[in-house]
């Protein structure tokens, strides 16, 4: 069997986190690392775990994703791909994340979008 890819999830929300965490979970060549809610907690495991890969929110507390990228990509660099409500094609964001170096972008529904509906009302009768 091939070595899994390790992803490691950076965002804010534990909604994110878990649904990401499901998906990915569900191709057996992925391993997901323990999720970080922002990017120092990322930066911690990026050091000790060594992903092979990141998904990183633009928008968190303490450090936004932008910054995050663009000092990542300088320093250590590691395939990224962003996943913002933010990143829509055209946006003035989506094209700076192109510029500082992630690969690819997952445009996350908004609040009220269907998956984070869908997300919430099966965690409130979980």
């Amino acid at each position: 069997m091939p070595r899994k890819i390790k992803v490691l999830i950076i965002d804010d929300s534990a909604i994110v986190r878990q649904a990401l965490s499901e998906v990915l979970r569900s191709d057996p060549l992925i391993e997901v690392m323990e999720p970080a809610g922002d990017p120092f907690v990322g930066a911690e495991r990026i050091e000790k775990e060594k992903p092979d890969v990141i998904t990183l929110d633009v928008e968190m507390p303490r450090m936004d994703g932008l910054t995050f990228l663009r000092k990542r990509m300088t320093q250590h660099p590691i395939p990224v791909v962003m996943c913002s409500s933010l990143t829509e094609m055209g946006a003035e964001t989506t094209i700076r994340v192109l510029e500082y170096g992630a690969g690819n972008i997952i445009t996350k529904p908004k609040l009220g979008g269907s998956l984070l509906k869908n997300r919430r009302s099966s965690s409130a009768t979980a």
